[in-house]
Formats: structure tokens, C-alpha cells, sequence
């Protein structure tokens, strides 16, 4: 634990340091990192298996929930896959796992611009602040296995959001309380597939 609470003191002097050239998270939330960020991401750590060996993270921008999970993680068999389409981000996240020693893949792209073969089929999809629910099933979809599930942190909107969802898309869904936003969920969804019309 000691470990843990190091990286992350690391993790945070590195987000405090690039947050002056490099907009990474929003400013207001910068000196409430412990609970805004660090805790927000750690609170996945509850849904994921021993067997969750793969993560993959869409949209990772200042690395959460991505980075905090990879620092628990770190000295087990979890791999985690970070997708982010802008440079100087991308530049932030390969220095924090470099600097971190994270078994930390990151890729500078669009998730429509990657082929699922470069990834592997993931356990677990993770997304936070990245897009609508419907647009994040369509950006996961790609990426699905048998056994994949995606975990998405959303903020009081995601009844609207699950009814647009459910119009377009089947998924099998688990709502789990949010820890740091009394009016925030942690979805959990499976078997994401397309409705056929």
C-alpha cells in the first residue's frame, strides 16, 4: 500500500507539472486530485476478477481511470492498453508509465483507428468523461469479446443516457453506486451487440 501511495504522490507531481503547458485534466479539480481523480479511478478496482488481465481504456487523456488502476496493479499480470488521440497527452501518459514502471501500452490514435488485433480482445473496457453512452458502445463494440465487459463512469445522466443506449444496442447492464459522486454511477455492461432492425 505504501507503494501504491508513492506512485500515486509521483503520479500527482507529474500531472501538477504538465497541467501548466498541457490541459490535462480540468483546472478546478486539479488540487482535489486525491478524491476527484485518484479515487474516482480506484473505485473500478472493486469490479474487476483476478482473471481481468487485459484493460482496455478509451479516450485516456490525463490517464484516468487507466494510470491509478496500473499503479495498484502494478507486480501483477494486469496489462492495461491506452487509447488517445492527442500527442502531447499521449507524450504524458508513455512519461508517467516510463517513470512508474507500468505495464502501460499506449496508443496514439482514435479507437476507429485501431484494428482489434493490435490489442487482443480486452476483459474489461474502461471510459471516463469521454463521450455519451451510445457513442461509447459504438467506440467499445469493435473491441468486444464473448467475455468482455465495459465499466464507465457516469455522472447523472446516465438514466437518459441508458434509454438512448438501449434503443440502438443490447447490453446486459449493472449500475454500482459511485464512491465519489453521490449522483454518479459505475456502469457495468455485457454482451454488447447491435440491435438488429
Amino acid at each position: 500500500m505504501a507503494e501504491v501511495i508513492r506512485d500515486l504522490e509521483s503520479f500527482a507531481a507529474l500531472l501538477t507539472k504538465w497541467q501548466a503547458v498541457q490541459n490535462l485534466v480540468s483546472r478546478e479539480t486539479l488540487k482535489d486530485v486525491w478524491t476527484r481523480h485518484f479515487a474516482d479511478s480506484l473505485q473500478v478496482l472493486k469490479l474487476l476478477d483476478d482473471s481481468d488481465n487485459v484493460i482496455l481504456d478509451l479516450g485516456s487523456g490525463g490517464g484516468f481511470p487507466a494510470l491509478p488502476l496500473a499503479i495498484a496493479s502494478k507486480g501483477g499480470t494486469r496489462r492495461f492498453v491506452l487509447v488517445e488521440p492527442n500527442g502531447r497527452k499521449v507524450s504524458f501518459l508513455r512519461t508517467v508509465a516510463r517513470e512508474l514502471g507500468l505495464a502501460v501500452t499506449v496508443f496514439n490514435k482514435r479507437s476507429d483507428e485501431i484494428d482489434s488485433r493490435e490489442t487482443g480482445v480486452p476483459n474489461v473496457i474502461t471510459s471516463r468523461a469521454l463521450a455519451s453512452l451510445p457513442q461509447l458502445c459504438a467506440m467499445s463494440a469493435p473491441f468486444f469479446g464473448p467475455e468482455t465487459r465495459a465499466i464507465f463512469h457516469k455522472g447523472r445522466e446516465h438514466v437518459e443516457e441508458l434509454v438512448e443506449s438501449s434503443a440502438v444496442w443490447h447490453h446486459d447492464v449493472l449500475l454500482t453506486p459511485s464512491d465519489t459522486d453521490p449522483q454518479g454511477v459505475l456502469l457495468e455492461l455485457k454482451n454488447l451487440r447491435l440491435k438488429t432492425m
